[in-house]
């Protein structure tokens, strides 16, 4: 039988599988969520920033928006191509939360998008205190699905995702920083049944699964997509989130 922990290092590292189809389909993140999280050190200028845990760079495109200098760091390979295909200008770096390689204060933020709560805390935040400026900040940023809306919860009753907010901080205390603030956005997404059905895919407790079970579980997602008066008929709808997002100053 699969333990826990066998099971979470099975979903850590699944998402190389689907890289591309991850690019096509995730979203990214709303402005006013990326402005807070290095709202600590806007008043820097140009900033460096590192995102951490990178995947294929859809965080990354959101801070080079917001006018900052980004350093990509990611461990799984295949991902990592897909950024550097992406976003060929962008230094990206093999590496982890754990042992990131980027030399000690070279960096005003430190940002996760979709990716801390896969970090060995005890580890990665002395590393990511390394590589911060005194008074930087480490932000973590999730887009997860609004439990407010009764067809989105139903959705969740199909498909192993997870839809909501669980009311506690995914971020640890640390020694290292000041203590963690938190606060929500709203955010959503143009998607048909269709690309929902693809976007479904794309998350680590599907792809796990055997091809079978995978299968079958997406065809039920899409029945009952299509046969739903909010997004059947192949129209476009806004499929809606909340971007939970965490940060801390180092001190």
């Amino acid at each position: 039988m699969t333990n826990d922990a066998d099971l979470r290092s099975r979903r850590a590292s699944s998402f190389g599988t689907a890289a591309t189809t991850y690019t096509e389909h995730r979203p990214g993140y709303p402005e006013a969520a990326v402005a807070w999280a290095l709202e600590p050190v806007a008043g820097r200028g140009t900033l460096d920033v590192l995102d951490l845990g990178a995947g294929t760079g859809l965080l990354t495109q959101d801070l080079l928006r917001a006018g900052a200098r980004v350093t990509a760091v990611e461990p799984d390979e295949q991902m990592l191509a897909e950024l550097r295909r992406r976003l060929p200008n962008v230094p990206a770096y093999s590496g982890s939360a754990e042992e990131i390689p980027l030399s000690d204060g070279s960096v005003d933020a430190v940002l996760a998008g979709q990716a801390f709560h896969w970090f060995d805390q005890d580890r990665a935040l002395p590393e990511i205190a390394r590589v911060l400026r005194p008074g930087g900040v480490v932000a973590g940023l999730w887009n997860t699905y609004d439990d407010q809306v009764p067809w989105v919860v139903e959705l969740g009753r199909l498909a192993p995702i997870y839809v909501g907010r669980e009311g506690k901080l995914t971020m640890v205390g640390h020694p290292a920083y000041e203590p963690v603030k938190a606060i929500e956005f709203a955010h959503a997404m143009p998607r048909t049944a269709k690309s929902l059905t693809a976007t479904l895919a794309t998350h680590s407790s599907i792809l796990v699964l055997p091809q079978a079970e995978q299968e079958r579980l997406l065809l039920n997602v899409r029945a009952y997509l299509d046969g739903h008066p909010e997004t059947g008929d192949g129209r476009t709808f806004d499929f809606p989130l909340v971007t939970i997002a965490e940060r801390a100053i180092r001190r």
